[in-house]
C-alpha cells in the first residue's frame, strides 16, 4: 500500500488565485472543495460524487475545479484524509495505560467510519494521506511503547487494521431493522436441526454492535499484550 502523494494541494499555489470566482460564493478554495465534497458523499455515497456535480453544489464551474485538484481520485483522497483526521482524548481526561490509548485510537478510528460510511470502501485502495498515517505512527509508537517486538509489531498493527475495518464493514451490512433481524432469526429457527449453536445463541438478534466490538477488540488485545 505504497502512499501517495499527500501534499497535493501544495504544489499548484498560484494557480489557486486564477480560479475564475462567481461574485455570489465564497472564493472557491480547497478547504471548500474537500467539505462539499464530504457533504456530497455522506448524502449519495462514493457514486453520487461527480465532478459537476461537485462545481454545481459550489456555484463553481467544472473547469474551476481543476486549478485546485487534478481529478476526482485526488478529490477522494482528500475527502477521506480529512474525515480520518485523529482526535486526541480530550484535555483533562483521565489517563490512560498503554490499552486504554489503542482502545481509544481504534475506537475514534471506527467512529469516524461509522460517522462517512463511504470510507470503509474507499480505505483499501485509497492513498494513505498524513492522517491515516498519523494514526499509524501513533498505533505502533504505543504497542512498540508498551513492549511489543519489532519483529512482531507490523502484525500488530495489520490485526488491528483487519479488525476495525472488518467490524465496520459488518456494522454496515448489517443493520437490519427490528423486523428483518426477527424474520432472520425465525428462519434459523425452523433450521435449527443443521444450525444448532449458532441458533442457541440468538446470533442474529444480537445488534449489541458497539459491545461487540469492544469486547472483540480486549481479545485482541489480550493477544498483543507482552508477556510478563
Amino acid at each position: 500500500m505504497a502512499a501517495k502523494r499527500s501534499d497535493a494541494e501544495g504544489k499548484r499555489p498560484q494557480r489557486k488565485d486564477m480560479s475564475p470566482q462567481s461574485s455570489q460564493e465564497p472564493p472557491l478554495s480547497l478547504e471548500r472543495i474537500v467539505a462539499t465534497a464530504i457533504e456530497l458523499l455522506d448524502a449519495l455515497g462514493i457514486d453520487g460524487l461527480k465532478m459537476r456535480r461537485l462545481a454545481d453544489r459550489l456555484g463553481a464551474g467544472a473547469m474551476s475545479l481543476y486549478w485546485h485538484v487534478d481529478n476526482k481520485d485526488e478529490v477522494f483522497d482528500l475527502a477521506l484524509d480529512s474525515v480520518l483526521e485523529y482526535r486526541a482524548p480530550a484535555q483533562g481526561a483521565e489517563a490512560r495505560d498503554w490499552r486504554g490509548d489503542v482502545v481509544h485510537m481504534i475506537e475514534d478510528w471506527r467512529a469516524s467510519m461509522l460517522r462517512h460510511p463511504w470510507s470503509v470502501s474507499l480505505l483499501p485502495r485509497r492513498s494513505l494521506g498524513p492522517n491515516i498515517l498519523i494514526r499509524l505512527e501513533l498505533l505502533s509508537k504505543t504497542l512498540s511503547g508498551a513492549g511489543v517486538a519489532d519483529a512482531d509489531l507490523n502484525v500488530a498493527i495489520w490485526s488491528l487494521w483487519n479488525y476495525v475495518i472488518g467490524a465496520t464493514i459488518t456494522r454496515a451490512s448489517f443493520d437490519l431493522s427490528d423486523d428483518d433481524q426477527a424474520a432472520a432469526q425465525e428462519r434459523l429457527t425452523r433450521l435449527c436441526e443443521h444450525y444448532p449453536t449458532i441458533e442457541r445463541s440468538r446470533l442474529l438478534l444480537d445488534n449489541d454492535w458497539d459491545g461487540a466490538f469492544r469486547k472483540g477488540l480486549d481479545f485482541l488485545l489480550d493477544g498483543l499484550a507482552p508477556k510478563q
